[in-house]
């Protein structure tokens, strides 16, 4: 008999102004955006409850790359939160690349100003579709854990 554990996750589009969040469907499947939380210094407790009401089972951060993969101005503050993160709450967090998803979010919601949670969604959702992929003999676990560094 297979048994499937389905996990809720919670995906985090990291910027210095404002930080979009994004959750997933009980079973791991399907993003949504959720809402956008201003970057201060409550941002960090903020999170933290989010994740007890949602009851979320892991967190997925958007890695800012540039157009060559490289990390951006952005991305050392990101990781600098996801290491504050996870001293806070004892979750798994998990890094997916994300480039220009600001930009394709903006395209799909004409007019509307705030997309961060809509590119906290397309994060997760990228995330989702690897992580769902049935997986070839070849293929490696695409799981990065923050604590591995």
């Amino acid at each position: 008999m297979i048994y499937f554990m389905y996990m809720k996750y919670l995906a985090i589009d990291y910027g210095k102004k404002k930080v979009g969040i994004a959750t997933s469907d009980d079973g791991g499947e399907m993003a949504f955006p959720c809402m956008v939380i201003e970057n201060n210094k409550t941002l960090l407790i903020e999170v933290k409850q989010l994740c007890k009401e949602l009851k979320i089972g892991a967190i997925v951060i958007g890695e800012s790359v540039d157009q060559n993969g490289k990390p951006n101005t952005i991305a050392k503050d990101a990781r600098a939160f996801a290491v504050q993160l996870e001293d806070l709450i004892d979750l798994p967090l998990y890094f997916e690349k994300e480039w220009m998803t600001s930009v394709h979010a903006r395209a799909m919601q004409e007019g509307k100003e705030v997309v961060d949670d809509s590119a906290a969604a397309l994060i997760l959702q990228r995330y989702l579709d690897r992580k769902n992929k049935p997986l070839a003999k070849d293929d490696e676990e695409v799981e990065e854990d923050v604590s591995d560094e």
